[in-house]
């Protein structure tokens, strides 16, 4: 048999959200925090436009959606660098600092990429727990040592949707060394309607250590396509084009995303209807009895313990697919009124148990 890395006997499994369906035909998949909302007609039409030039390679560059996101968010062309997705723009950064030895610091349980992509690389993970289902700060800054090459802050944290606000976060990146590299995780930006929770584009302006990493997945519904990307000074975009696989973004996928910016405003108000649904699930939530942090994210949590498998078979039942985190707890996403109050009947047949 060929010799494989050994690592790769030990390396936890990536568990994509899945889809279940009921006795009687229904499906709502609440597993993967997936827009609920098909494409808007303008990207669809970029989208048929760019399908026409599939025999040709992409732009390797991705020059148009760099300066379309240079130019929607005020910076330097130099600052922006993409990937297939912000989970495969993170795996370049591990790929940016994986010497022998380096550490990189995640707080757990945070997304689930990170020790996969952390094993991957070759470097060691310093998970540090949550406090009371949020990063705490305090403790990441004691874990820093002198082998500390990256943190990864997610801002809103994926599964719990917690957040960290301004002062505590400018605290800690005041206390992180300056060779240190801090990624704000922002998949979920656009959810967020706390005052208190800095932009990370504002963080990052006069901080050469802190880039900020987004994705078009979620709030843009291009889920599909694959496309990631991260602003930061030019020494750490660069590092980061330079681990990118040529061609990683498709032609297709570019063209969609610039259309989704030039869409924006529209795509906004199906964001602001998440938004709304967000609050009415998790009041409900909260009338039924249950414990939900507040979530700044699409989607809510709930701490199960051992009976989170129970629970999601009790909600595949009604043909609606949560995401179990072994012992832990569940992460149900937001979606459409219909499937969010399929949702609430099956917690609250469940509650009363």
């Amino acid at each position: 048999m060929p010799r494989f890395r050994p690592i790769l006997d030990q390396l936890p499994v990536y568990r994509p959200g899945k889809a279940v369906v009921s006795a009687d035909g229904r499906s709502f998949k609440l597993s993967s925090n997936e827009c609920p909302y098909d494409p808007l007609p303008s990207v669809v039409e970029a989208i048929a436009a760019a399908a026409r030039e599939i025999h040709r390679y992409p732009d390797a560059a991705c020059v148009g959606l760099t300066e379309a996101l240079a130019g929607r968010f005020g910076v330097p062309q130099e600052h922006v660098a993409l990937g297939a997705g912000s989970v495969t723009v993170a795996q370049q950064l591990f790929e940016t600092v994986s010497d022998p030895e380096a550490e990189v610091i995640y707080a757990w349980r945070s997304f689930e990429a990170y020790p996969l992509l952390a094993d991957l690389s070759g470097v060691v993970s310093v998970r540090v727990p949550l406090a009371e289902e949020t990063h705490d700060l305090r403790a990441m800054a004691a874990a820093i040592t002198p082998r500390t090459r990256m943190i990864f802050v997610c801002n809103p944290n994926n599964p719990t949707g917690t957040v960290n606000r301004t002062a505590e976060l400018t605290a800690f990146l005041d206390e992180v060394p300056a060779d240190v590299l801090v990624v704000l995780d922002e998949a979920y930006r656009e959810y967020v309607r706390d005052a208190d929770v800095p932009d990370g584009l504002d963080l990052y302006r006069d901080r050469p250590n802190v880039a900020v990493l987004r994705t078009f997945s979620k709030a843009y519904g291009l889920a599909g396509l694959r496309v990631g990307y991260l602003i930061g000074h030019e020494p750490v975009a660069s590092a980061v084009r330079k681990t990118m696989v040529p061609f990683a973004v498709n032609s297709i996928a570019q063209a969609a995303a610039i259309a989704s910016l030039a869409a924006e405003d529209e795509l906004l108000e199906r964001v602001e209807l998440v938004v709304k649904e967000r609050t009415r699930v998790r009041d409900a939530l909260l009338g039924q009895g249950w414990e939900v942090p507040p979530t700044e994210a699409n989607f809510v949590w709930l701490r199960l313990g051992e009976r989170t498998g129970e629970f999601a078979e009790r909600c595949a039942v009604d043909g609606v697919a949560v995401r179990p985190y072994g012992v832990e707890g569940a992460r149900i996403s937001i979606g459409t009124p219909e499937a969010n109050d399929a949702f609430l009947a099956a917690a609250a047949d469940f509650r009363g148990r």
